[in-house]
Formats: structure tokens, sequence, C-alpha cells
């Protein structure tokens, strides 16, 4: 999924910030027990999510699709000392990896893991949030974005995954899935509400500031 060469990860590998052993732990079982593990934000990734929650320090976080939990537990480094991230997600069969990995984390009482159909769970969050990380099923980023965004402090975060499809949002023959991504993408672009850029971190990161 990454559109950067193998080379050239591995210097930028050399000149973040290490995993920690939780991290590592969950990187290696997403690896070995679970369904398309490439899924999963891993180390690179891991760091700028964590990096952009720390410069903003935000007290309430949302995350749509938790998979394993790696992406929550980067973004929770940088909750406020009584921060909350709910993190909302539908695959039940990962319930107990997921809650285990919370448990072992230093963020454990921060998490809300709620698990359900997102675009009915959210509604139940009375949340105003700083930071949203929206990384589910890419067909409904649209319907997730128009969900959240009244939930959005202005000068908050939106950060979308998984927006340039390992590169086939340059194909000018697409299938549906890299239509549906093309589509988002354009929405974004279009809305003067927001400031916007995509990072071409592993698959794609939008990076959406609410006006």
């Amino acid at each position: 999924m990454s559109l950067i060469q193998e080379d050239m990860q591995q210097l930028l590998l050399n000149y973040c910030e290490p995993e920690n052993e939780l991290l590592k732990k969950i990187d290696r079982e997403t690896n070995l027990k679970v369904l398309m593990p490439r899924m999963l934000s891993g180390h690179y990734q891991g760091r700028v999510l964590s990096m952009l929650s720390k410069m903003i320090s935000p007290n309430r976080i949302l995350e749509i699709g938790t998979f394993t939990g790696y992406a929550t537990l980067c973004l929770a480094e940088g909750l406020t000392a009584d921060g909350i991230i709910y993190t909302l997600d539908i695959n039940e069969e990962l319930e107990e990896m997921v809650r285990g990995h919370f448990e072992a984390s230093a963020f454990n009482k921060q998490i809300k893991y709620i698990l359900g159909d997102a675009t009915k769970t959210v509604n139940e969050l009375d949340e105003t949030f700083d930071l949203i990380f929206i990384d589910a099923d890419k067909k409904n980023n649209g319907t997730y974005y128009d969900l959240v965004f009244d939930r959005l402090r202005p000068g908050g975060l939106i950060i979308v995954d998984n927006v340039l499809w390992s590169g086939k949002v340059l194909n000018s023959q697409q299938d549906k899935d890299t239509r549906n991504i093309s589509t988002f993408n354009d929405k974004i672009a279009a809305d003067d509400r927001v400031e916007k850029l995509i990072l071409p971190v592993r698959d794609g990161l939008f990076i959406i500031r609410k006006k």
C-alpha cells in the first residue's frame, strides 16, 4: 500500500520515533492472526498520527474503525490527562483481542470502545471533538464525514485514511471502490468550510482542518 520505495521507507523509519513494545506486539499479532493485516496503520503512519495528536493535545478524539487498536493507541498518546478517545467498530470477532490490547496500555481508562454500526453509534455520543480519524469502510467516507462534521470544533482536525488507494485514484478507468475514494476526495476539495491537504503517507492521509 505504501507509495514510497522500500529503501526510502526504511530510511524514514530510521529517523522517526520507535514503536513501543505493545505496538510491536499488536503489529505481530495482527499479521499472524487477522485477515487483511495490511489494514493496520503500522509504525510510520502510527508515528504520524501520534505527532498530529500531540500537536493539538485533544481532549476528545473520535476514531471510526478500530481494527486491532494500533491507531487508537497512537492517537491516544496526544490526549490531555483527562481526555477520552471514542473508537467505533463493527467487527465483534476482534473484540477480545482489541480489549486485551487496550487493557495492556497506559490509556485503557481513557478509551471508550463501542461496537456496532458507526453510522448509528456516532449519534449516541454527546461530545464535541478536537480530532476525528476515519478509517473504516471506504464507501461510507462521505457519510461519516457528514455525520461528524458538526461535532468537530473549529480548528479541529479530521484525518481520513486510504485516500490514494494504492495510487489507483490516478487511473482514468476506475473500479467502484476507487470511484468512491475519488468522489470523496473531490467532495473535500470542494468544501470551503475546511483547509485540506493529502499527505502521501502509506496509502494517503487526508488532513482536513475545520475553519
